[in-house]
């Protein structure tokens, strides 16, 4: 097949997989299903089969899902005391010290216990707490942003780490557990803390007896092994994609200025960002051009609901609706990538 032909189906694949999740309702409900069909289609037009590649894809899913499924059947167990202790806890820390705690330990431990659990223990804090619905959504909002930050630290956090280890893991990268950590974690620690700052001076000081968000009914267990098992097929679609877009990313993405790759992954705010990972990251881009992509896609996941995991989770189990979470997390995203740019372009990446 030649080139002109693998680049035009690619580019009709890549078109598939950043618009029909966003415009066709059967394929968001059906997503890991339809990205493994879309995965499977690039890696073919691109002619990779091989043993490593099929291997990659079977093998890379198994830690995530494995810590989803493992920490998902923990919290199970511990929901009920976690909710009854929330309200004590709030009262004895102070309520403000409380929240900053919770945005900041959340998305520091996210990359330990999974975005994907970070998010339900949100949702169980949020559902102990006697707040206004607004105060509740703002620091939704902000916790998500900061779980979705941390869980890039470690392969088990998330799938957008997950699949950027995967394919920085050969030369001359050498990907090893702790890459992300050792390129990121100044940047990531210095975000979440701004926003337990933030919280800080949005948080109200004392709780109210006002409505505010809810979440009450528990998981099956059938429940979370669905949910782990949906983590292993996405991921390892992820996987298949990350390859098969490889001649596009080669072609054309690794010489695009890190500046424009930067602002570019603004979309990730409405398109999952572990997919957007897989089409762009290359092991031609060097560390630099690597930290720029990676920090525009985990700012701007934060800034709508189809941008991450966390967000879809904890807008779902409690009723946040997209114009609710646009209204306060798109100012909050546009503030913080202007001043992550800024802070990268002084340090000199």
């Amino acid at each position: 097949m030649s080139e002109v032909w693998v680049l035009s189906g690619l580019g009709a694949v890549m078109g598939l997989v950043l618009i029909l999740p966003f415009a066709v309702r059967w394929v968001e409900e059906e997503l890991e299903a339809f990205l493994l069909v879309m995965g499977i289609a690039s890696v073919t037009l691109s002619g990779i089969w091989s043993r490593h590649v099929i291997a990659e894809a079977l093998v890379e899913p198994v830690k995530i899902s494995a810590a989803v499924l493992v920490f998902g059947l923990l919290f199970r167990r511990f929901r009920d005391s976690l909710r009854r202790r929330v309200s004590a806890v709030a009262a004895r820390m102070g309520l403000k010290l409380f929240l900053f705690s919770v945005v900041v330990g959340l998305g520091l431990l996210s990359s330990v216990i999974t975005a994907i659990i970070a998010a339900l223990v949100l949702v169980e804090i949020i559902s102990g707490l006697q707040l206004d619905r607004s105060h509740e959504r703002a620091i939704v909002i902000l916790t998500c942003y900061s779980i979705g930050l941390g869980a890039v630290l470690t392969p088990l956090g998330e799938p957008l780490s997950t699949i950027a280890t995967a394919k920085l893991s050969g030369p001359p990268h050498a990907a090893d557990f702790f890459f992300l950590a050792r390129l990121l974690w100044a940047w990531v620690l210095g975000a979440i803390l701004l926003l337990g700052l933030l919280v800080l001076r949005l948080g109200p000081g004392q709780p109210t007896s006002a409505a505010g968000l809810m979440e009450d009914a528990p998981e099956e267990i059938r429940t979370i092994l669905t949910r782990a098992a949906k983590v292993y097929v996405f991921v390892a679609a992820v996987v298949l994609l990350g390859h098969g877009f490889s001649p596009i990313v080669d072609r054309y993405l690794v010489q695009m200025p890190s500046s424009a790759l930067y602002w570019l992954n603004m979309v990730s705010a409405v398109l999952d960002n572990a997919t957007l990972a897989a089409a762009e990251i290359s092991p031609r881009m060097d560390a630099d051009r690597i930290r720029f992509l990676l920090m525009g896609l985990l700012i701007s996941g934060g800034m709508m609901i189809p941008g991450n995991i966390p967000n879809i989770i904890c807008a779902g189990k409690l009723g946040i609706r997209s114009g609710e979470w646009a209204k306060f997390g798109i100012p909050v995203g546009l503030a913080f990538m202007t001043v992550c740019f800024i802070g990268l372009r002084i340090a000199g990446f």
